[in-house]
């Protein structure tokens, strides 16, 4: 049985009592002190402190310090009265056992309520940050998308200029031969008139006016058809070679702009590789290529070895941090370790690289908006996964198990309205 200690001392004022419990040769972090409104204990094997107090005092309020082998009480009092003893006299056995047993069911209701408090603040702080992730994303999103529309009306304000300036030089060209004819039919009668006025006979006249008329009009209408019918092609074949196309659709049902940005995005995404990094110099060729790291992590989760296979896929997001389908296995590897954040984050940045959204990526986007969807349903956020499982609904609309999934988030999300 602990020893008592005997030698503390105490002081009062109206509305507070001050203890000192002194506790030698004995290490004081060890020390588990309990406090009540009724009662007060210090349990330092093998010393014993217990008292139980005069009145009721604030617990909430109340504090104990420790120090150079001492405790110090500051208790608060709930009532401003001096008191007659520190503690309560003609208490017997089964009346301390009450005591007791109150005073620590008032501990655990108390300790219970502090850390609901402390897990509702910590959701209500992880909800907080994934608003702001998702607001920050949306933002960049938005960005993006401006900026692809300004480039558009850039580029039809240029075809337009091109256009009118093609349009001014055929113009100008029609007004040159329309000059050029007037000029030789104003040439042609300046060339009658010279000739009546050499005295020559009427007939002569005549017939030189004539023969000089028909003569211009035949040049003229030579002239004519030489500018308007262009000279004979020559015979031969044409070869048409077509280029094949990446994608299945029908050209009139494709997005071209966003197919080719997103081949290009690919292409740009296989040359950027970061092999300077001093630590990957003793690697083997094939283990600095991305391609081959990814396949190795693939196998590596396929024997459910994942923390070797997000080793795998970290190596590759650090030689090469373009290509989503590393972050996509690696958020699966964070789902499977119950790593749930990350694996919201590794989602999303998939999800940020699978743009723009074309049929190519189409199977990707799904499995990265399922993934981020089954981490927040995990961390009871339903209506942020529910978001996610109906974003790949719209992707693909005929998938069976994901209309499940998403029904069951609906009842639970609807359950849990009701209940609360």
């Amino acid at each position: 049985m602990p020893l008592q200690v005997s030698d503390y001392s105490w002081q009062q004022t109206r509305t507070a009592v001050f203890i000192s419990v002194p506790l030698r040769g004995v290490s004081v972090r060890d020390a588990d002190v309990f406090c009540t409104e009724n009662y007060l204990k210090v349990n330092c094997p093998p010393f014993l402190f217990e008292v139980f107090l005069y009145a009721p005092i604030d617990d909430e309020s109340s504090k104990a310090k420790i120090g150079n082998d001492t405790i110090v009480f500051t208790l608060h009092k709930k009532e401003a009265a001096m008191w007659e003893t520190l503690s309560l006299s003609g208490v017997d056995k089964e009346m301390m056992q009450r005591i007791r047993e109150k005073s620590i069911l008032q501990a655990q209701e108390s300790a219970k309520e502090a850390m609901e408090a402390k897990a509702s603040a910590r959701r209500e702080d992880q909800k907080y940050t994934l608003n702001v992730m998702m607001k920050i994303e949306e933002e960049e999103r938005k960005r993006i998308e401006d900026m692809k529309e300004n480039e558009r009306i850039k580029a039809t304000k240029e075809l337009e200029t091109w256009k009118e300036h093609q349009r001014k030089a055929e113009e100008h060209k029609i007004v040159q031969r329309e000059e050029k004819l007037y000029q030789q039919e104003k040439q042609s009668e300046e060339e009658r008139k010279k000739l009546k006025h050499k005295g020559l006979t009427r007939n002569s006249v005549s017939r030189n006016l004539a023969t000089k008329g028909r003569n211009s009009e035949i040049i003229f209408f030579e002239k004519l058809k030489e500018d308007s019918i262009p000279a004979p092609r020559s015979v031969g074949s044409i070869k048409i070679n077509f280029t094949p196309r990446v994608f299945p659709t029908a050209l009139r049902e494709s997005q071209v702009a966003a197919e080719e940005e997103w081949l290009h995005k690919q292409a740009e995404a296989r040359r950027a590789m970061n092999t300077d990094i001093p630590e990957l110099c003793d690697l083997k060729e094939e283990e600095k290529n991305p391609e081959w790291l990814k396949d190795k992590g693939n196998k590596l989760f396929a024997t459910e070895n994942y923390l070797a296979a997000i080793n795998a896929y970290n190596l590759a997001i650090r030689l090469n941090n373009k290509i989503p389908l590393l972050y996509l296995n690696r958020a699966a590897c964070h789902l499977k370790l119950k790593n749930l954040h990350k694996a919201i984050e590794d989602s999303s940045k998939a999800l940020e690289l699978l743009t723009p959204p074309v049929a190519d990526n189409a199977n990707a986007r799904m499995k990265a908006h399922i993934r981020r969807g089954t981490a927040f349903c995990q961390l009871e956020l339903y209506v942020e996964g529910l978001q996610d499982y109906e974003a790949a609904l719209k992707i693909d609309p005929s998938n069976k198990i994901v209309q499940n999934d998403a029904e069951k988030i609906r009842n639970i999300i609807q359950g849990t309205e009701l209940k609360s």
